[in-house]
């Protein structure tokens, strides 16, 4: 088994840290405080610095960028975080306007140490990085944070492509270039098929059995998987059907998963906007979910899924099955329906544009006969959802 995954890399390096944890005489240990989950969710690298610096060396690639690029690759300011004099004056074209934004902690899922002389000293990213958005009150890109929200501007691939660790990796590279906003392949650096996936939400998760794609297991497994073999993370992650064996000591992820779990389940999915769908062809579009369409057979319960006992075959729901020969189950979970006027596309792979073009996907999987009318009713009723 692999003792650990570097992500990104194909090779086996240890982590495990010397630590000291004899008691001191005469020396009054205080416990530690409580765990914050807004505070890990939106800070906290779990140690993977030693990836992004020591390996990606992004410290020396952030110095080059500045935040016009960073925006234009969906990067995202926290204006919380800047004085309001300084963001008005800010020059968007300078990379070292980046220097300081990353030394106030303002680039949203984006930890970095700064020395006084600007130099990027170490650099990590954190669960925020791709589960959050702002709402624009500023300028497209920078305002207030909205945690949860899937990161649908970002572009995580080409971003890590810019590393001079693939410079003379150029099939890499590219295949990382490949993905576009929004997209992220969670098992390429395990199997080296690039397939990627739509950036998930990380709120309406209260109550919600499975959240990933294909159901590996409950949201904190999840979260831990993540953070140690994607992000880099120093935890402990064992997983015998991917040939994962993961150690780490200290552990910077176990301990802290329930404080983010916690916090994730109070992200409440945001409501739609009135305007935003016709209410009265929703109610008919209720009718036939639970009617006609059949959907409700599948979308069950108050989240929507029945997740929690069914898992479904690739061709149950006409969907490519090459995400899911990759992961543990083989087989689709039913995504929870929360919040879908706000995160096209639609299905794993993106594949549908629209909420329409879903429905008219079921109607010809399910030969459900709808006509066209009917198809709209129920569209505005997923919209209201």
């Amino acid at each position: 088994m692999r003792k650990f995954f570097t992500p990104l890399l194909f090779a086996a390096v240890s982590v495990a840290a010397c630590s000291d944890n004899d008691s001191v005489p005469g020396v009054i240990t205080l416990p530690e405080p409580p765990i914050d989950g807004q505070t890990v969710f939106r800070y906290d690298t779990y140690g993977d610095e030693v990836f992004w610096t020591d390996v990606l060396r992004f410290n020396e690639v952030v110095a080059t960028i500045s935040p016009e690029t960073a925006l234009a690759v969906g990067l995202k300011v926290d204006a919380d975080a800047v004085p309001a004099d300084v963001l008005a004056n800010a020059d968007l074209t300078d990379p070292a306007t980046t220097v300081a934004l990353l030394g106030l902690d303002a680039v949203v899922g984006i930890k970095a140490d700064v020395a006084a002389d600007g130099t990027v000293t170490r650099f990590g990213i954190t669960c925020a990085l791709c589960h959050s958005d702002v709402d624009d009150s500023v300028a497209p890109g920078i305002g207030v944070r909205l945690d949860g929200w899937p990161a649908k501007d970002l572009d995580p691939g080409l971003i890590i492509s810019l590393s001079p660790f693939f410079d003379d990796k150029p099939a890499m590279r590219a295949q990382l270039q490949s993905w576009g906003p929004g997209m992220y392949d969670p098992y390429w650096n395990l199997d080296g098929i690039s397939d990627p996936v739509v950036i998930a939400p990380a709120y309406g998760l209260k109550d919600v059995p499975l959240e990933t794609y294909t159901g590996e297991g409950p949201v904190s497994y999840w979260n831990a998987y993540v953070a140690i073999t994607q992000m880099g993370g120093q935890g402990t992650f064992v997983e015998p059907a991917l040939n994962i064996e993961i150690h780490a000591d200290p552990d910077l992820v176990t301990p802290k998963l329930p404080a983010l779990l916690a916090y994730q389940e109070s992200l409440d999915s945001p409501v739609p906007p009135l305007e935003s769908y016709d209410m009265e062809a929703a109610e008919r579009g209720k009718v036939l979910f639970d009617g006609k369409a059949g959907c409700s057979g599948c979308h069950s319960g108050d989240q929507f899924t029945d997740a929690g006992t069914t898992l479904h075959e690739a061709h149950e729901i006409g969907a490519d099955p090459l995400y899911a020969t990759r992961t543990i189950t083989k087989k689709y979970r039913t995504t929870p329906l929360r919040a879908l006027w706000q995160h096209p596309p639609y299905y794993h792979n993106g594949e549908f544009e629209t909420l329409r073009d879903v429905v008219e996907h079921y109607d010809l999987v399910r030969n459900l006969g709808l006509a066209d009318d009917e198809k709209s009713d129920l569209e505005e009723y997923l919209k209201s959802l």
